[in-house]
């Protein structure tokens, strides 16, 4: 069953934020993920969430989307994603 990436941003450093974008995609293609959202226009319908910055990625598995998340390639990327901003991310399973 596919699995979803599902990240809020809110950037706070756009420079250190542009270095981890040129970086990350490599990682998420080597585990088998793609982008599905990266940043698009969004309209909250109903209760109190705000998000930011919305990011969707989509892995063929929960198991494949943690070992990305967990692999020695994206600490880098992920260190330079702490330090632009702050962060929301929660890995869902898909349905079949």
């Amino acid at each position: 069953m596919p699995a979803y990436v599902i990240a809020d941003v809110t950037v706070t450093d756009a420079a250190t934020m542009e270095e981890y974008r040129k970086q990350v995609p490599a990682t998420i293609a080597k585990y088998g993920g793609r982008y599905l959202v990266r940043g698009g226009a969004h309209e909250a319908l109903e209760g109190e969430w705000k998000p930011n910055r919305l990011v969707i990625l989509e892995f063929p598995t929960m198991a494949q989307a943690r070992r990305w998340y967990d692999c020695e390639e994206y600490k880098g990327p992920k260190a330079l994603r702490m330090k632009a901003g702050r962060t929301n991310v929660v890995i869902v399973e898909g349905a079949s």
